[in-house]
């Protein structure tokens, strides 16, 4: 692949929008790589997904298909296949990774075979989570395939069973609810970027997460050196484990109290490792690069260089 500093920029398409639940977020993350790509001196095309992105890609021809689409279809395996069908080199994990990772009952799985600490989690159906708790409260019901809180339920001690969204799956993962404060770690190739504590007024939920003062993040975060160090080791072993690939982006919650209480890593619990993580200058993943030197530019720039088939 001819790279920006050659002197010849590669076309690159970046991949957004698409059908899932989180399509508006990735409109903004892939608005943002384009520019920024552009800025690094890419030839860049936008490219709004639909069914017939192979047609489109054809037609294109990039050199590159940057991946910015987030939740179903972009994130969990689909397009990954069809980019590899097609031939076309392609940002962050492969086929496999991201179905792994997608998929919250599968991804524990790995992260148990790797000693990975994570919470108890059953697969249940919607109509025996509405008939009473599967779980002993509290307890988290989502679906077992979306990202970004999606369709997130807390069931507290003494509530009734949840009625869900008629948007919910059939089956949905049930887990039981994790105390602490939320932490999260990006692995960049072969390496952890660091620790962002990210702080807000109740449940980091959609909202939370993509409206102006839903959260605030605190990078690198002030914490135990120990927790530090656990959340870099544990986000760079779930990576490997998952066969991630370019840029990931590793959730925990850490029980302070707990750890006061007991000291080690008995309150650090490993919550998902998202193979598509935001990508807005202002994006935990962006932040923590920017932390390490590393410019939004220069971030979107290495990702287009690291890509391929075959990952």
């Amino acid at each position: 692949m001819a790279g920006a500093s050659s002197g010849m920029p590669s076309r690159v398409a970046v991949l957004m929008g698409g059908p899932s639940a989180e399509r508006d977020v990735s409109l903004v993350s892939g608005h943002e790589c384009a520019k920024a790509l552009r800025e690094a001196g890419y030839e860049v095309v936008e490219v709004d997904c639909d069914r017939d992105l192979p047609a489109r890609l054809s037609a294109i021809r990039p050199d590159v298909c940057f991946n910015a689409l987030h939740g179903r279809w972009g994130e969990d395996g689909c397009v990954q296949g069809m980019l590899e069908w097609l031939g076309l080199p392609y940002t962050h994990s492969g086929v496999l990774a991201s179905a792994l990772a997608m998929d919250k009952a599968k991804s524990k799985e790995v992260y148990a075979v790797a000693g990975l600490p994570t919470v108890t989690g059953v697969l249940a159906t919607r109509d025996a989570v509405e008939a009473g708790h599967v779980l002993p409260p509290p307890y988290v019901v989502k679906p077992n395939n979306e990202g970004s809180s999606v369709g997130v339920y807390i069931v507290h001690p003494g509530s009734n069973a949840p009625r869900l969204a008629a948007t919910m799956p059939d089956t949905v993962m049930v887990e039981t609810y994790a105390p602490g404060r939320e932490l999260t770690t990006t692995v960049m190739g072969d390496r952890a970027l660091g620790v962002t504590d990210i702080i807000t007024d109740g449940w980091y939920d959609y909202d939370a997460k993509y409206k102006p003062g839903g959260s605030r993040h605190d990078c690198p975060a002030n914490i135990p050196a120990e927790i530090e160090a656990a959340c870099l080791d544990y986000a760079l072993r779930a990576h490997r484990a998952l066969g991630c690939r370019g840029v990931s982006r590793t959730d925990f919650r850490w029980d302070e109290a707990l750890w006061k209480e007991r000291r080690g890593l008995d309150g650090l619990i490993l919550l998902e490792t998202n193979t598509q993580p935001g990508m807005t200058p202002t994006s935990l993943a962006p932040e923590q690069a920017a932390m390490r030197g590393i410019g939004f530019p220069e971030f979107c720039a290495w990702m287009v260089r690291d890509a391929s088939c075959n990952r």
